[in-house]
């Protein structure tokens, strides 16, 4: 099913029972963020909100948040498309007249894939000039945000030069009627093309879609080569010419959009943005990004605004990200025909963490694959990379322990520093910049490097050390070590604890006998392995917060001997994880039955 607009997939949702339309006033500070946490929690429906205070707009959210509703977007499961266009790719190669007429349909959705010129639209109903952005109902999500954002804004720009389109989903922060941040991080297109404008010292059309199909929203995301529109990847899975209308920007928008918002950004106009509660689950950095000055409002009539929340996972885009890399990895196997499989933990907020599968035909073939991984584009972010051999379980951490244990060694651990990092990591030494850690565990022709049973989990009452206050493992390679505040390395005295700490793990038996210690803070459920790779990921540097037993020159190689031990304690300086405030909290709860549920 084909889903042209907004309204249209909501209504569908509507009439299988998956919408809760809520009438209760609520409000879009902190408010509708812990209504739709709870409802995510209870893998709850969509929601509609009708009467969100000081808006005249309903508000629609959690319309991502399950396989099933994905599905219901693509009209498939994701890995089918994926694996049809690498079956398309393998069959035409080479072509010849018996696969073309076998692949006519496929062929004939690629050749429809483009956006058909319309001169009017639904999106046309109304325009607002100057522009009103307050009467949007932008949603402060977090306590500590530095005030109400756009979170799904599908970002156009067109780069100097060379036309070529570009759409992505950026954070906007609203600052009044007529201006918002525009929250470009690197590896992004948006921000290549004003990178372009500014050397070109000009300003950059922009035009910010709200709604439309939701295959829009999705294709967004879509981790496409650069200079690749996304628009047509939308058009394809939509099934049809996506319609556009152009206006005198040069842009095509849209027609199908619940609002427009046109403007443009000037190089040297910059402001403060942030902090926003971010995927990673912790507070991004507050820094000067460039303001996006808005001209005026387009809308239809009796508009919906769309909004997600994201924090610290499962999210809303948790369901997204995953549809995407099934959709993607079969299309990676066209360009890199060794590589099996991949999958970027969802849980740690993707970039922290990526496992993949690979061919291994000649000896160190793998750090090969990993190389080549780290420079694709959003994959190029990828902060932790593991390579296991093809047809191993890449989304089982457990799993992957498993593989650690029986075929990693310290010379195939790699350590690449100084590098850049994503925009929302903040456990470098600056912004932007970081370290990559690449563990290659592929199986070796000589056998496992180790064929002994995994180590026992210590007990906690051996007190290995005072500052352990609970132990759990992760496979056989990983020691979880949760440890009090006082090992945090906040001061002199603290550093000393800390590295008391990790020698006392590392001589003790059998904690000795892991290959990784994992310290985190006391916020972390190391019963949970969700938390657990949440806490673990989201707050270590490779470079910074590694301590191996000892270290060794191999040649000019700097070898790890482990037990390593990853300091992922919530350390001074880093971004605040982020949480609601009781006021919040006992609000929800006082009106929950008045919502609907």
């Amino acid at each position: 099913m084909s889903f042209i607009n907004l309204k249209s997939y909501i209504d569908h949702l509507e009439s299988k029972g998956d919408l809760l339309k809520i009438s209760t006033q609520v409000d879009p500070v902190l408010e509708i963020t812990l209504i739709q946490h709870k409802v995510m929690a209870e893998n709850g429906p969509a929601l509609l909100f009708e009467n969100v205070k000081g808006s005249p707009y309903r508000l629609a959210s959690n319309l991502f948040g399950t396989d099933e509703r994905l599905r219901t977007i693509l009209g498939k499961d994701p890995e089918e498309i994926g694996e049809g266009l690498l079956n398309l790719s393998e069959q035409l190669m080479p072509p010849s007249a018996s696969t073309i007429w076998k692949q006519k349909k496929s062929l004939f959705n690629i050749a429809n894939s483009r956006l058909r010129e319309v001169h009017s639209g639904p999106v046309l109903d109304t325009i607002t000039e100057p522009a009103k952005l307050t009467q949007l109902p932008c949603l402060t999500c977090w306590p500590l945000d530095g005030g109400p954002f756009f979170t799904l804004p599908l970002v156009h720009t067109v780069e100097p030069g060379t036309g070529k389109g570009n759409l992505g989903i950026y954070r906007m922060q609203r600052y009044d009627d007529e201006s918002t941040g525009m929250h470009w991080q690197i590896e992004k297109g948006g921000g290549f093309h004003f990178a372009r404008a500014i050397k070109n010292n000009e300003k950059l059309p922009l035009s910010v879609t709200l709604g439309g199909p939701p295959v829009l929203t999705i294709a967004a995301i879509a981790p496409l080569p650069e200079g690749i529109d996304e628009r047509l990847l939308a058009s394809y899975l939509l099934g049809k010419p996506l319609n556009v209308i152009k206006r005198p920007s040069g842009h095509k928008v849209s027609a199908d959009a619940e609002f427009i918002i046109e403007g443009y950004v000037t190089p040297n106009d910059n402001k403060k943005e942030g902090p926003f509660g971010d995927h990673l689950g912790h507070y991004s950095h507050s820094a000067d990004f460039p303001v996006f000055r808005v001209e005026r409002v387009l809308a239809r009539n009796n508009a919906i605004y769309p909004a997600t929340v994201v924090g610290k996972p499962p999210q809303e885009d948790l369901y997204i990200g995953n549809a995407l890399q099934k959709m993607f990895v079969p299309l990676l196997k066209i360009v890199h025909k060794g590589i099996t499989d991949l999958w970027s933990y969802p849980e740690t907020g993707f970039h922290p963490l990526a496992v993949a599968a690979v061919k291994e035909r000649y000896k160190h073939e793998g750090l090969k694959h990993a190389l080549a991984i780290l420079g694709e584009g959003q994959l190029s972010l990828t902060k932790t990379l593991i390579i296991l051999s093809e047809n191993e379980n890449v989304k089982d951490f457990t799993k992957v322990s498993e593989e650690l244990w029986r075929n990693l060694d310290s010379d195939r651990l790699t350590l690449l520093s100084p590098t850049a990092q994503d925009t929302l990591d903040f456990t470098g030494p600056g912004i932007n910049l970081g370290s990559r850690l690449i563990l290659v565990a592929t199986k070796k022709t000589s056998g496992p490097v180790r064929t002994n049973e995994s180590p026992p989990l210590p007990d906690i009452n051996d007190n290995i050390h005072p500052s352990i206050t609970e132990l759990n493992r992760l496979g056989p390679a990983i020691l979880i070590v949760k440890v009090k505040n006082d090992v945090r390395g906040d001061n002199k005295h603290s550093i000393e604890k800390r590295d008391n700490l990790i020698k006392a793990l590392q001589k003790s038996d059998p904690s000795s006998k892991y290959l990784f210690h994992i310290l985190v803070s006391d916020d972390v459920d190391i019963n949970n392995e969700m938390s657990t790779l949440w806490g673990w990921f989201t707050r270590f540097d490779p470079f910074r917060d590694m301590h191996p037993a000892s270290k060794e020159v191999k040649g000019n190689k700097l070898v790890l001997n482990f037990p390593v031990t990853i300091d992922s304690q919530w350390k001074k300086g880093y971004r605040k994880p982020v949480e609601f405030n009781d006021e919040t909290i006992k609000l929800v709860e006082k009106k929950w039955t008045s919502y609907g549920f």
